[in-house]
């Protein structure tokens, strides 16, 4: 049976989740004063504050990286792709997603869910295997960002792009072989941009379904790039291109 709770860390998590109001909060756990903004919040919910030791907040989160700030809350809910799809039909002609295939690291993960909800990505599409769980790790590296962003975990990649492409959505992928640089790509339209993991890049049968590959220049002696760092070059440039066509 799946838990129907878990402990969330960091001012930014616990501040950014009040603020989402996508989870419901069954106690807040502190070992020093609360921010005022957390504070007023916990009096307007009715959220019981209990005082912890630093160790007591270190079990409760498992981590030390906890800020002094911890909450029992309920889990972080995903979107299906359904409504993620049906809602953005009714809002934009030219959605803009983030595909992330194999990211196994927390902080990787966290950092593109960040980078994708401050350029205003319409969502953000993982796998349920090979990837990063939607855990308090992750939340606590986006700084908070995960609480408001659209997220949606699907069983198979290469059927959600194939879904995608139905809406008439193209489907960039980031290859350090690709035959055209992410700068001449094309992203104005509706579009999805695939990062892969830190290791692996984008898996085979993934790249196979894209559009086209697209690689980051490179010019010093490192042949590679970060996952995060990559997918944020990608997405800015896109939004880049995406501004100059509205003027």
């Amino acid at each position: 049976m799946k838990n129907t709770f878990e402990t969330i860390s960091g001012i930014h998590s616990v501040e950014e989740a009040l603020r989402a109001g996508r989870r419901e909060f069954y106690a807040l756990y502190a070992g020093r004063p609360l921010p005022d903004g957390i504070a007023d919040a916990a009096r307007e919910k009715n959220i019981p504050v209990h005082q912890k030791s630093a160790d007591e907040l270190g079990r409760l989160a498992r981590t030390d990286q906890h800020q002094q700030i911890a909450a029992k809350v309920t889990p972080f809910l995903p979107d299906s792709l359904f409504s993620l799809i049906k809602q953005n039909g009714t809002q934009t002609s030219s959605p803009l997603y983030v595909i992330i295939d194999s990211v196994e690291d927390p902080r990787n993960l966290g950092a593109l869910i960040r980078t994708s909800v401050c350029a205003g990505v319409t969502g953000v599409i993982v796998p349920k295997d090979r990837c990063a769980p939607l855990s308090p790790s992750v939340s606590r590296a986006s700084a908070g960002a995960m609480e408001h962003c659209r997220i949606c975990r699907v069983t198979n990649l290469v059927s959600t792009m194939k879904e995608l492409k139905k809406s008439n959505t193209w489907i960039t992928g980031l290859d350090r072989k690709g035959h055209l640089s992410v700068y001449d790509a094309d992203m104005t339209g509706a579009c999805a941009i695939v990062v892969g993991g830190e290791h692996t890049g984008i898996r085979r049968l993934v790249a196979q379904n894209c559009d086209h590959l697209c690689h980051i220049p490179q010019f010093g002696g490192v042949n590679s790039l970060n996952a995060s760092v990559a997918g944020a070059i990608a997405i800015y440039e896109a939004v880049r291109q995406r501004s100059r066509e509205k003027r």
